[in-house]
């Protein structure tokens, strides 16, 4: 990642800055699983990080912009849709796996995504419709790949699919199912879209 400078929230990184915000998000997810995201702080995150509480506060104006944060660039992080044979089907099927299952493995931190995602303000907003408009492409991109823009009949399969892995993240997020449970349930969903 050296020279690349990385636009979070608020602004854009020197790669100086890029490096602080990179070893308090990696400090994040170390603290909720040591603490849960009801004894997460920003100030214990800054801590861990070995940076000023203040400092963290120049990057995060909340525990819930850090950890809608972390959970973005981890989205982020994913490798593009491979152009493969596969049917529409099982190429959406794949990526709505991928996407349900990024903190899967983590249960305090997909817990504490699934709250901070509904956080109120302003800089947690500015990550939803990130991450909304990532997972839409990425959605896009499985069900027809080299469409630039959906057909009708693309948006509302979109749409619904949408919808229902927000309302799978809920669902898990409440503890009704796990995230592993949530990518087989999505699953099930897609097949009945196609």
């Amino acid at each position: 990642m050296s020279g690349e400078l990385l636009e979070p929230t608020r602004r854009r990184l020197s790669d100086r800055q890029a490096d602080t915000v990179r070893r308090l998000t990696d400090a994040a997810v170390e603290e909720v699983a040591a603490t849960g995201f009801d004894g997460f702080t920003v100030r214990n995150v800054a801590r861990r990080a070995g940076v000023a509480p203040a400092t963290a506060y120049t990057y995060f104006t909340s525990k819930n912009h850090l950890i809608a944060e972390v959970f973005w660039r981890r989205l982020r992080a994913l490798p593009p849709i491979p152009p493969t044979p596969a049917e529409p089907r099982e190429r959406v099927i794949a990526v709505l796996r991928e996407i349900a299952l990024l903190v899967a493995g983590e249960p305090e931190l997909a817990a504490a995504c699934t709250t901070a995602l509904l956080g109120t303000d302003p800089d947690v907003r500015e990550l939803r419709l990130r991450i909304g408009r990532t997972i839409h492409r990425r959605l896009l991109a499985a069900l027809d790949p080299g469409a630039e823009r959906p057909t009708r009949e693309q948006t509302r399969v979109l749409n619904a699919l949408e919808f229902a892995y927000a309302g799978a993240l809920v669902h898990a997020g409440m503890n009704y199912s796990s995230y592993a449970e949530m990518a087989d349930r999505l699953a099930e969903v897609a097949e009945l879209l196609f």
